[in-house]
Parts: C-alpha cells; structure tokens; sequence
C-alpha cells in the first residue's frame, strides 16, 4: 500500500489569512453633518454650535467614527473642526471620510503592525479566497511589506496559487 504524502504540509508555506486583521463591522459608525444644516444645505453656526453642544455623544464611545457631510452643501473647515473635538473625547478615532475610507484605513493600519522579519526567507501565500471580502488596499498593503522579506509571496490557496514575487 502507497503512503499518501501532503506535499503541501510539507513545502513549508506559510498561509496568510488578511481577514484577520479587518477591523470588526460594530466598531465603525458615522457622524454625518447633514441633519445639523439648516434644510440640510445652510450651516447656521449659531444652531450648529447649540445642536452639538446639546448631542448625546454617547453613542460614539470606543468608536471608530468617520466625520462626513452626505450632502453637497459647502462646509467649512471649522465645522468638521467643532464635530470632531466633540468626538475626539470619547471616540477610539475621528476619521474625515466615509466609513468604508475608515474601514480601510483601520485595516490597512493593521497590516502595518506586522513583524516583517518573521517572514523573512519564508515561502508565503496570501489567502485569496474566504468568506469574508478582503479590500484590495490590503493586498497592496501586503505585498509592498513582505516583498523585501520573503522568498516567495504567492496569493491564493497552498493547493493553488498565483505566483507574486520570487526573490532571485
């Protein structure tokens, strides 16, 4: 009887899985100035000032927030200013953009926290398929990180991989 043999256990890859590092969906939410305009497109400074100062900012703590206007009104700079030092206190961040711009910044910073050097000389594949959709900025993010470091960066499954990088 033939011993069957995992060759792909045996080859030594190394099997990123990006998901990991996505912030969790409930740590994100936003604060939209809109309903604070006056008809949603005028900012009376004086209601502005009164209707933050009255807020319940409760609902924002240890969250990540993105500061956004959703209507095409023209704010000044210092009411996204005012907004976010009302925030900033009990926020985990205040982010200028959209919540998936802050979603991805978040994830893109996690990637950032990885130790290089633990992959140095490794053979490496990025996980390219799973449940959970993965931004592109995170491969990017990824593959300019590991490059320097790796012997191979492949992105895939260890079964099946599309080649990347090969260090010569």
């Amino acid at each position: 009887m033939e011993t069957i043999v995992n060759k792909v256990a045996e080859s030594g890859i190394i099997t990123l899985d990006l998901a990991q590092y996505l912030p969790a969906d409930d740590s994100i939410t936003t604060f939209d100035l809109k309903p604070f305009l006056f008809k949603e497109m005028i900012l009376r400074e004086k209601d502005y000032r009164a209707a933050l100062l009255s807020y319940d900012w409760t609902a924002f703590s240890g969250k990540h927030v993105a500061l956004l206007c959703s209507t095409d009104a023209i704010i000044p700079v210092w009411a996204y200013m005012l907004a976010s030092s009302y925030l900033q206190p009990v926020a985990a961040s205040v982010f200028f953009g959209s919540a998936e711009a802050l979603r991805i910044k978040l994830f893109t910073d996690q990637l950032n926290t990885i130790n290089p050097e633990e992959y140095r000389d490794k053979r490496v594949v990025i996980k390219g398929c799973g449940d959970t959709p993965i931004p592109d900025a995170g491969y990017v993010t990824i593959t300019a990180l590991l490059r320097p470091y790796v012997k191979s960066l492949m992105y895939g499954e260890p079964c099946s991989t599309v080649p990347v990088y090969k260090k010569k």
